[in-house]
């Protein structure tokens, strides 16, 4: 039984935070290690696995330096649906990770379409490439056929323990996983044609998975879930219709639903929240694909010097002066799932400045958002009492304020940063102290700051709509995916 620090590392796609966490103390110690993935022509994104690992001993080790002390566990977070091909007996990667993000996929997709129904039945998840099954069938047919090919974690966890494992919530990213059983779905292995394939064992999200040396003495490795569901987990979120969205990368945004899954019409994906002792407990999740990664396009563009500029160029002006900025750089993913989507600016004039384009990016990622929470509404059959949020926008007041304007309810701040880390950290700590509870594991706490909205129901109710409007008047795809 453990009842020391814990070290909880999140890998990540930009980069890798690790803390050294104790249940009495608090945070003891972090690290952080950045990771640079290439963006390549025609939606590709691709990261070297080798840096992913480094960077999780760089942030790891750094973190245990700065609390001086060692830990009695570990836990790992992960991108979720980021794969890659590698050889289990070296352990060396066979191909370069292709990240959540890439499209390249869509062959692979489209080719299935027919399947797609099925598919989502089996599975909870929609057909398209943002999921690990098409990338892992791109690599079988594109790259090569030696070795295993799994999400990341799995790669992870063998270089650090040997282990060959993936925790429920990450196997539910991958389109390849029974919803209902948590258990790997052999119709949907033979669909995509992995059916032969060796994958890696389901493991709780909470218990023994391996021991490391990686940063140094002996650790058990007893945490792993996927990011998103580890953050859902640090904001308490434990009951039916508790919502949290992470603004990071992309933003997305998960609902518990309970002990089964709920499969709704509402474009939103139905997936497992996280398996303790056994138990399945599952979410609904929406996605919006580009959040913080559109800050940067817009930084790369000289409209800011970096997301910490959000609120003094955005806070020039009143509002957006009419410009409507449907941010898809890397498409629309729920309620939408238009993979193929670009995104727009309309409304520009000669009057137009860097504020007013800083306050339509604003909106466009908080409109996504809003309709990301009215989806989940629509399934619960409940409307959302209000949102948690965390991830390193939430510093952004003008977000955060434009967020709770249009969403029409109130937005809590999460008052801890680093929520994943945190979420991990007390998946370890119940994997390695059995009978903790989820409650008494989960950090808790009062909200940093509360957002309330500051403008009524209608004016509300006119920005959504011209944001609408403007997705509608998106250009569809001039040609099938399948030939792009």
């Amino acid at each position: 039984m453990t009842t020391g620090p814990v070290l909880a590392v999140d890998q990540g796609t930009s980069g890798t935070k690790a803390l050294v966490v104790c249940p009495e103390r608090g945070v003891l110690g972090s690290g952080f290690a950045p990771v640079r993935p290439r963006h390549l022509p025609g939606g590709r994104v691709e990261v070297d696995p080798r840096e992913l690992l480094g960077s999780v001993l760089a942030a790891g080790r750094a973190a245990l330096a700065g609390a001086g002390e060692p830990v009695t566990a570990m836990g790992l977070a992960n991108q979720g649906e980021t794969v890659l091909a590698w050889d289990p007996v070296s352990g060396e990667p066979l191909t370069d990770a292709i990240v959540w993000q890439d499209r390249r996929a869509e062959e692979v997709s489209a080719g299935l379409a027919p399947h797609g129904e099925e598919l989502r039945a089996a599975t909870g998840l929609p057909l398209d490439p943002y999921f690990a099954a098409p990338k892992m069938a791109w690599i079988r047919r594109h790259l090569t056929g030696e070795g295993v090919v799994t999400t990341s974690d799995a790669w992870l966890v063998h270089r650090l323990t040997g282990a060959f494992a993936t925790d429920a919530a990450t196997a539910g990213r991958t389109q390849l996983l029974d919803l209902d059983t948590a258990a790997w779905s052999p119709a949907a292995l033979e669909v995509f044609g992995l059916a032969g394939e060796r994958l890696p064992e389901v493991v709780d999200c909470a218990g023994p998975v391996g021991a490391t040396t990686a940063f140094g003495a002996e650790v058990p490795l007893t945490g792993l879930v996927v990011d998103q569901q580890a953050a859902l987990l640090a904001h308490g979120a434990a009951g039916p219709g508790e919502a949290k969205c992470t603004y990071g990368t992309g933003a997305f945004l998960l609902a518990h639903t309970g002990s089964a899954p709920r499969r709704g019409g509402s474009g939103l994906v139905s997936c497992v929240a996280w398996r303790l002792a056994g138990r399945t407990s599952y979410c609904l999740d929406g996605q919006v694909y580009t959040a913080a990664s559109a800050v940067r396009w817009l930084t790369d563009l000289g409209v800011l010097s970096g997301a910490a500029d959000l609120d003094a160029v955005g806070g020039g002006v009143p509002d957006a002066g009419g410009v409507v900025f449907v941010p898809a750089l890397a498409g629309l993913a729920a309620p939408w799932w238009r993979g193929e989507a670009r995104g727009s600016l309309t409304g520009l004039g000669l009057d137009t400045t860097a504020g007013h384009l800083v306050r339509a990016l604003c909106e466009g990622i908080a409109a996504q958002v809003v309709e990301l929470a009215a989806a989940a509404a629509a399934d619960l059959g409940a409307p959302l009492a209000s949102l948690r949020v965390d991830g390193g926008l939430t510093r952004s007041a003008l977000l955060m304020q434009t967020q709770a304007d249009l969403l029409q309810l109130p937005v809590e701040v999460a008052a801890l940063p680093d929520a994943t880390a945190l979420g991990v950290a007390a998946l370890a700590r119940m994997g390695g102290e059995p009978g903790l509870t989820l409650k008494e594991a989960a950090p808790g706490g009062a909200p940093s700051a509360v957002y309330e909205p500051r403008i009524g129901p209608d004016e509300a109710a006119g920005r959504m709509a011209a944001f609408r409007a403007a997705v509608a008047a998106l250009p569809e795809p001039s040609a099938p995916a399948s030939s792009r």
